[in-house]
């Protein structure tokens, strides 16, 4: 038996996991891969994205967690990160692959009706209207994807948090499970970070906060994310900083303070070390034009 510790965690399928930039979009097709996994994609994750995958031709087993569908395109998945999943499917089968970063799908989650924390797998006909719109869809965000890259990002939001409205009409609201324990607690986790982590609080506060020993919580973050809760803080910092630094003229001490840093110079120290360059030169290389 496969223990999730074993589970590998892949960027996308076959690549090692990385950091990923802020707003990351990635859209291809199943099939341009397939010199990798020859229609046979072990169980995997993704420790810092979300998967939209669309399968208008074809059909296979696909799996989310413990449960498995034998399906026939047209159908549909959305698979939160850290979220355990993989499929078989026959040489003709196709599908379009959405990876959103969490930092973006928590941007669009304001936006759409369905909840983004637990996976969901839909099934239908070509020629029902609403899965006729679904399809076009994601055509579109492939097409725009393919024209514009990255570079399209506020089209391909909207695009994006329609289909997982959809998504929401068509599945009536329906979603797995929650996954296990441990990945229940690693995500509460990420959410207190993302609430608190400006206030330089020990591994302690956060394992009172959640009813969890210190050691438990480390135990979590290790093994839904990779990292300790320290990394997880010390990341999610700089994330927020290079948010700042790309999408705001807030001067770089500013930044440093808003995250935590009163003093500018070891905020410099702390980006530099992290980035690889002080946060003013990271910043003119990644101004929007």
């Amino acid at each position: 038996m496969i223990m999730r510790s074993e589970v590998p965690n892949f960027f996308v399928y076959g690549e090692p996991s990385r950091s990923l930039d802020v707003g990351f979009l990635h859209v291809e097709t199943v099939m341009e891969r397939k010199s990798v996994h020859f229609g046979h994609v072990s169980p995997h994750k993704h420790p810092l994205m979300g998967q939209i995958t669309y399968w208008f031709q074809g059909g296979g087993t696909y799996r989310i967690e413990d449960e498995t569908w034998n399906f026939s395109a047209t159908a549909i998945s959305f698979v939160p990160s850290n979220v355990v999943h993989g499929f078989d499917v026959e040489d003709t089968s196709d599908a379009i692959v959405v990876s959103i970063s969490d930092d973006m799908l928590k941007a669009l989650a304001p936006q759409t009706d369905l909840g983004l924390d637990v996976p969901i797998f839909l099934t239908g006909e070509p020629s029902d209207p609403e899965w006729s719109k679904l399809g076009t869809l994601l055509h579109m965000i492939a097409w725009d994807y393919r024209e514009r890259g990255a570079e399209g990002e506020k089209v391909l939001g909207g695009l994006i948090s329609v289909a997982l409205s959809l998504m929401s009409r068509i599945g009536g609201r329906m979603a797995l499970p929650s996954t296990s324990p441990t990945v229940t607690l690693g995500l509460a986790l990420r959410r207190q970070v993302d609430l608190h982590y400006k206030k330089d609080w020990p591994v302690s506060a956060y394992a009172e906060l959640l009813a969890a020993t210190p050691h438990l919580l480390d135990k979590a973050a290790r093994e839904v994310f990779g990292r300790s809760v320290k990394e997880l803080l010390l990341e999610r910092r700089m994330l927020e900083a290079k948010r700042l630094l790309m999408f705001t003229v807030r001067s770089v001490e500013d930044i440093g303070r808003e995250i935590g840093f009163e003093d500018p110079a070891y905020f410099s120290r702390f980006f530099r070390k992290r980035a690889g360059e002080a946060p003013a030169a990271w910043r003119r290389r990644h101004l929007l034009p």
